[in-house]
């Protein structure tokens, strides 16, 4: 078998992404898919358009996926059989983490040693695999981890199971194994240093973007025309996945205090729900509606499916406020999406929210989980909102895919060229041992 390659150092041509349990054709709001799918799809086509090759490897879900599909010019996803198609939830992924790695193992062996320049794997699942295809490639691991176990088993909401301790062995054992951690913030890559060991020289800070062009400003009366909401109706809009950890819950119950503060809210307040139930949402797929039922506003909320990009932008458009509560948040995609479309935010002051969110300028952060709280934060920002607008359009310009884009080729090549370097230094010790005998051996002339 041919020597495998070290890399040099130089950009890469070829870039293998590893997203396991989700994949990048997926409609983010449902399932697994979420903010990680956006991440993956907007850096992919970004990296492609600097001319770097992407391959996205990712489990196939159904016998009708074909095994390879162009997402985009230069970007190939690639499903892998790993286990049952169909009805394999995320916590039995790790069983089949064997049979995915052979399957990106078998990719890669059908081409020339080399093929691949770097790995970059996303969530813990994916870092696995990605630890595995570095050691047999010999190139550098990048990981995003995009949660923690740790994180979020510290702020877990009522009633949902906490992340399993194989998790977080995991990802302890991902850390521990990566040549770069990327961070979305300051505060994950301090959780990444102070709960799982992490090698501060290791952990980038990379933020997330937004795509400026699709989420801008635009005529919110139009923009309501279009989703057939009243032109004087206050709107209040949850965008995300159905389930405890982002607390939809906790938007209803204070649409419903602003209602008891304010009866004559009632006719004008409209809460929209776009997203469908997941994770440990599915277990009780209607609790959502029930609790609109018990609070007395059924009649007042709309719940929406997962909604197409272009048509996503028209709901934070014609909104007068996003709600962002979640329990905890590596980032907020979200938050940032509506800021960029002139949306100002109320949203929980923690994690990657705190970046997301500037508290005062661009929407309001709120401590801890009281729905008064919540309701304040609205109405204070609905006093503000023209002023609060502007402050989010001009924050969210701060964010960009291309940023993204750049600052991760440039920790492909710093890890390229850390590894090279040490190849370099390993032949050199190996060459000077065989010109000098061990101390006390006899050496034959």
């Amino acid at each position: 078998m041919p020597a495998r390659r070290l890399l040099t150092p130089r950009a890469p041509r070829r870039v293998a992404t590893v997203s396991v349990h989700t994949s990048p054709l997926d409609q983010p709001g449902a399932g697994d898919a979420g903010g990680m799918n956006v991440y993956i799809v907007e850096v992919s086509r970004r990296l492609a358009a600097r001319g770097i090759a992407v391959d996205v490897f990712t489990r196939a879900t159904s016998s009708d996926l074909p095994p390879v599909v162009e997402m985009s010019p230069g970007v190939t996803v690639r499903h892998v059989s790993a286990g049952p198609f169909e009805g394999l939830g995320k916590e039995e992924l790790p069983a089949q983490l064997c049979a995915f790695t052979a399957g990106v193992l078998r990719e890669e062996a059908q081409h020339e040693p080399g093929h691949y320049d770097v790995v970059h794997s996303h969530y813990w699942l994916s870092g696995q695999v990605g630890w595995l295809a570095r050691d047999r490639w010999s190139v550098p691991l990048i990981h995003t981890a995009h949660t923690l176990a740790k994180v979020k088993n510290a702020a877990l909401a009522a009633g949902d199971r906490p992340e399993p301790r194989a998790r977080v062995i995991g990802e302890e054992q991902v850390v521990a194994e990566a040549d770069r951690l990327v961070a979305n913030t300051e505060e994950e890559a301090r959780q990444l240093v102070e709960h799982y060991g992490a090698d501060p020289r290791r952990t980038l800070v990379v933020p997330p973007g937004v795509d400026l062009d699709r989420f801008r400003p635009g005529d919110r009366a139009a923009a309501r025309r279009a989703l057939g909401v009243p032109a004087d109706a206050v709107v209040l809009t949850f965008v995300g996945r159905i389930q405890p950890l982002k607390a939809p819950d906790l938007l209803l119950e204070a649409a419903a205090r602003m209602l008891e503060d304010d009866p004559a809210l009632r006719g004008r307040l409209r809460v929209h729900v776009v997203g469908a139930p997941s994770g440990s949402g599915l277990e009780a797929p209607r609790r959502l509606e029930e609790l609109a039922g018990r609070l007395g506003i059924a009649d007042r909320v709309r719940f929406l499916p997962p909604q197409a990009p272009d048509r996503l932008a028209l709901h934070y458009r014609a909104a007068d406020v996003a709600v962002v509560p979640s329990h905890n948040e590596s980032f907020g995609l979200v938050a940032l999406e509506a800021q960029a479309c002139g949306t100002p935010v109320v949203a929980a002051a923690v994690g990657g929210l705190r970046t997301a969110v500037r508290d005062g300028v661009s929407g309001v952060l709120v401590e801890g989980r009281d729905p008064a709280a919540y309701a304040a934060a609205i109405r204070a920002v609905l006093a503000r909102r023209p002023l609060l607008a502007a402050g989010a359009r001009r924050h969210a310009g701060d964010f960009s895919w291309d940023r993204t884009a750049d600052a991760l080729v440039a920790a492909y090549g710093s890890a390229a060229a850390e590894m090279a370097a040490a190849a370099a230094a390993a032949r050199r010790e190996r060459a000077v041992g065989a010109l000098w005998p061990v101390a006390g051996t006899q050496v034959a002339w």
